[in-house]
This record gives structure tokens, C-alpha cells and sequence, in this order.
């Protein structure tokens, strides 16, 4: 790939799409610092990784305990750009119009992910996949947290 292509002059080079490489450029609700991370006081943390493509993520959220939302989703991910932003897509999905449900984020798939983001590459598509695994973990770290272990779920494959 040339430098032309790198800048973005040439979109046919590119194999992702404009929403990809925003999220990829521009991520979202990403923490930059192990400092940021470890000041933050989380409600819930999850913690995935991929042996296959040695991906690894962290999400931490706050939520909002009287509706029942995500007010803040924050994460750190080790990863290539389609790990980068499917995790800064799904930041986006689960806190904006006042927060999601924590009952409708435990059900969010890679799909909706890819949906939101326009597709990604065949060979790429396991990257979104651990973000919602990320989120599902944290979440159930929340209800063990907050003595709602009959709200655990785990995501049947």
C-alpha cells in the first residue's frame, strides 16, 4: 500500500469502511493511559482476549442503578484497527440516547456491531466479536457487584 494510500487519497485501496476507519482515527470513550484507567472508579469490568488473533479488551462501565443503563462505557483494546473500532462503536451504541438497557446490552451480538459499522473484512470479522463478549463480561462483573447474581448470563455460543 503507498503512502497516498495510508492518507486516504486513494479509497479504493482501503478494505474498510469510512465508519471503521473514523472509529479506527477517532476512537471513542477510549482510555489512552494506564494512569486513566486505574483512577477510574468502574461498576463493572470485563476483560476478553482472542488467542487467534492476539486481541485483547477491557471495558469498564458505570450504570446509571435507578434506570437501569450504561451511563459511561470506557475500554482500553490491544489490537488491530478492526478491534479498535468495533470497540469504539460499541462505547457509542451502549451510551448514547441516555444510556442502553443492561438487559438489551447483554443481548447485543457482533452482528449489530458490524451493522453499525458497515461491514468489515471477512478475515476481520472475529475482531467484533470480543466486543461484545467485553461488554457482557463487565456487565455480569456489575450484577455479581451488586448482589444480582440471578442476573448473570452467559452467552450461549
Amino acid at each position: 500500500m503507498s503512502k497516498a494510500d495510508v492518507a486516504g487519497k486513494n479509497e479504493q485501496a482501503w478494505f474498510y469502511s469510512k465508519e471503521v476507519k473514523d472509529h479506527f482515527f477517532n476512537p471513542r470513550n477510549i482510555f489512552k493511559t494506564k494512569e486513566e484507567a486505574e483512577k477510574y472508579k468502574a461498576d463493572g469490568l470485563g476483560i476478553v482476549g482472542s488467542p487467534a488473533c492476539g486481541d485483547i479488551m477491557k471495558v469498564w462501565i458505570k450504570v446509571d442503578k435507578k434506570s437501569d443503563r450504561i451511563k459511561e462505557f470506557k475500554y482500553q483494546t490491544f489490537g488491530c484497527a478492526s478491534a479498535i473500532a468495533s470497540t469504539s462503536v460499541l462505547s457509542v451504541m451502549a451510551t448514547e440516547k441516555g444510556g442502553m438497557k443492561l438487559e438489551k446490552a447483554m443481548k447485543l451480538t457482533p452482528k449489530d456491531i458490524l451493522k453499525r459499522l458497515h461491514g468489515l473484512p471477512p478475515r476481520k470479522i472475529h475482531c467484533s466479536v470480543l466486543g461484545d463478549q467485553a461488554l457482557r463480561a463487565a456487565i455480569n462483573d456489575y450484577f455479581k457487584k451488586t448482589g444480582q447474581e440471578e442476573r448473570i448470563e452467559e452467552k450461549k455460543q
